[in-house]
């Protein structure tokens, strides 16, 4: 993947996040996920006033794939993410919660897996899944 791309995927992310449905927070999160045959899936986050209930856009946007036959780790190449409090710009850094990142090690391998998020004036911040969860549960 070309540093452009991240640029990209990251765009997308940030049009994801406008779809956020967050009355109760109002932090909203954006996802953009890359398969590896270039489909982009957008999700956002999606509170409910229960809150075990709410999905966060990670979450959102595999399922979409996984509804689609996107199941191999082959399938996956990056995830880019971008939240906030809503209509203020993406936060410097927003990374995946502990249970994204665990449903991204079921789906993803964790050395190839990209997760990218907002960085500072020298680009996005890009690590590998098995940066983020380290001792992921595997079967």
């Amino acid at each position: 993947m070309k540093r452009l791309d991240f640029y990209q995927l990251y765009d997308e992310a940030c049009k994801a996040r406008d779809m956020a449905y967050a009355p109760y927070s109002g932090f909203t999160v954006g996802a953009a996920l890359l398969t590896t045959d270039e489909k982009v899936y957008l999700g956002c986050n999606i509170e409910n006033s229960a809150y075990t209930p709410t999905c966060c856009a990670e979450r959102v946007a595999f399922y979409k794939a996984v509804g689609d036959g996107y199941t191999k780790p082959s399938d996956f190449q990056a995830i880019a993410i971008a939240g906030g409090m809503k209509d203020e710009e993406a936060r410097s850094k927003c990374p995946p919660c502990g249970v994204c990142r665990q449903v991204m090690s079921e789906f993803c391998d964790a050395d190839s897996f990209l997760v990218i998020m907002t960085g500072d004036e020298n680009g996005p911040e890009v690590h590998n899944l098995s940066e983020l969860l380290p001792l992921g549960f595997k079967l």
